[in-house]
C-alpha cells in the first residue's frame, strides 16, 4: 500500500506528541496472560508475576486490565485479593489473543497546548504474521472507547515496543524491526520516518541495528535501549564475547555514543548488564533483558531473573531514577512468553 494513496493523520501538525513514559500517568493498561501456546507450563507462574505487577502499579496509579471471560476475571481476582490490591483496578471483558498490551494496545498522544489526550490505532500483525491476532487487533479502539477518547487509525503496522521517545522530539527504534519486510513492505525508510514524525509528533529518528537473541519481534527497542530522561539513554551490554548478544549490543552502544539530540548534544549513555542467559527446555533462548523495565508514577518496574546480575541492574537503575522506587519483579515465568514488564504495559498519559 502506497502512502500516496492513503490519507494518513498528521497528528504532529495538529499539535499532538507522544509523551515520554516518565511523564505523569492517568493509568496503565494491561492484558491478562492466558495463552498456553505462549507460556506453556509457565502459565500459572506468569499469571502470578502479572499479579505482582498489578499490585505494584495499583499503589501509584489506576490499572486497567483486559480479560477474556468470567473465569479469567475470577482467577485474577483471587490473585489480587491475596495481594490485598486496592480498588483502583478495572477489569474489562475485552478478549485478546495474548498478553502483550504494549504492542496490541492503543498508543496515546497528548496535545502540546490543550493537554487533550487521544488514542492511535495501528495495524497489529503479530510481529510479522507469526501468531493469531484478530482479537488483539481490536483492542486499541475498545480502550479508546472506554476512556472516551478520539481514536485515529493508521493503515500501517506498528507496535508500541518498537519505539521509544524522549518527549523532546527524539524517537529511538531499530532497523531490524521497522525496516523488516514483514511489517510495511511497500514503505521506504524515508516514508517510515515521515510516518513516525506525523504519527508520534517527533522531529528526529535514531536507528539502532538489531535486538537481542530469542526476540520474536525482530528486534524491539524496549529490549535493548530506553530513554530514562530527555538526555539519558540506558542500554544493555553483554561482556561475554562468546555470547550471541555481544557483538550486536556492542555495535548498538557505539551507535548510541554518536547520536545527538535536536541541539546537537551527545546523550548520556548508561549501561546495564544482560542477565545470565535464560532458556526454555534447555534449547530455546529467551529474550531476557533488564531494558524491559516500565516507568510508572513514582516507581520503575524492573524484570529480574534470579541471577547474580539482578543486583547490578537494580543498582544501576537506582542511580538513574533517583526520585523513583525500583520495584524488582520476578519475570522468570513471564519471560517464557517472550516479554516482560514493558511488553505487558501501556501507559495512559494524564
Amino acid at each position: 500500500m502506497s502512502m500516496n494513496k492513503v490519507s494518513v493523520p498528521d497528528l504532529a501538525a495538529r499539535g499532538f506528541r507522544m509523551p515520554a513514559e516518565w511523564e505523569p500517568h492517568r493509568g496503565t493498561w494491561l492484558s491478562y496472560p492466558h495463552n498456553p501456546k505462549s507460556f506453556f507450563t509457565a502459565l500459572k507462574g506468569a499469571q502470578a508475576g502479572f499479579a505482582d505487577i498489578v499490585a505494584a502499579l495499583a499503589k501509584v496509579e489506576d490499572v486497567h486490565i483486559n480479560v477474556n471471560d468470567m473465569l479469567a476475571e475470577r482467577a485474577l481476582g483471587r490473585q489480587l485479593a491475596r495481594r490485598k490490591v486496592g480498588g483502583n483496578v478495572f477489569l474489562h471483558r475485552f478478549p485478546t489473543n495474548d498478553a502483550w498490551c504494549r504492542d496490541h494496545g492503543a498508543i496515546f498522544l497528548k496535545h502540546a497546548g490543550t493537554g487533550r489526550v487521544i488514542a492511535t490505532d495501528w495495524i497489529f500483525n503479530a510481529w510479522g504474521g507469526k501468531y493469531p491476532c484478530a482479537k488483539d487487533n481490536r483492542i486499541a479502539r475498545k480502550m479508546a472507547a472506554f476512556l472516551g477518547m478520539e481514536c485515529f487509525s493508521f493503515p500501517w503496522v506498528m507496535e508500541g515496543g518498537s519505539i521509544d521517545v524522549n518527549g523532546a522530539g527524539i524517537l529511538l527504534t531499530t532497523e531490524a524491526c521497522l525496516l523488516n519486510k514483514n511489517r510495511n513492505p511497500s514503505l521506504s525508510r524515508k516514508q517510515i520516518e515521515k510516518l513516525l514524525r506525523s504519527g508520534f509528533g517527533v522531529e528526529k529518528i535514531l536507528w539502532l541495528k538489531d535486538g537481542v537473541a530469542g526476540d520474536d519481534t525482530n528486534g524491539h527497542i524496549d529490549d535493548i535501549a530506553r530513554f530514562a530522561d530527555a538526555r539519558t539513554i540506558i542500554t544493555v551490554v553483554e561482556d561475554n564475547t562468546a555470547d550471541a548478544n555481544h557483538s550486536i549490543l556492542a555495535e548498538n552502544l557505539a551507535a548510541l555514543k554518536n547520536f545527538r539530540d535536536l541541539e546537537g548534544r551527545p546523550f548520556r549513555i548508561v549501561t546495564l548488564p544482560m542477565p545470565r542467559p535464560v532458556y526454555y527446555r534447555k534449547d530455546e533462548r529467551l529474550p531476557a533483558s533488564y531494558a524491559n523495565f516500565y516507568i510508572a508514577n513514582g516507581i520503575v518496574l524492573l524484570p529480574v531473573f534470579n541471577c547474580p546480575q539482578d543486583k547490578e541492574a537494580i543498582r544501576v537503575l537506582r542511580g538513574v531514577f533517583k526520585t523513583r522506587k525500583i520495584v524488582p519483579v520476578d519475570a522468570s515465568a513471564i519471560i517464557v512468553g517472550l516479554g516482560t514488564c514493558h511488553c505487558l504495559s501501556q501507559q495512559i498519559p494524564a
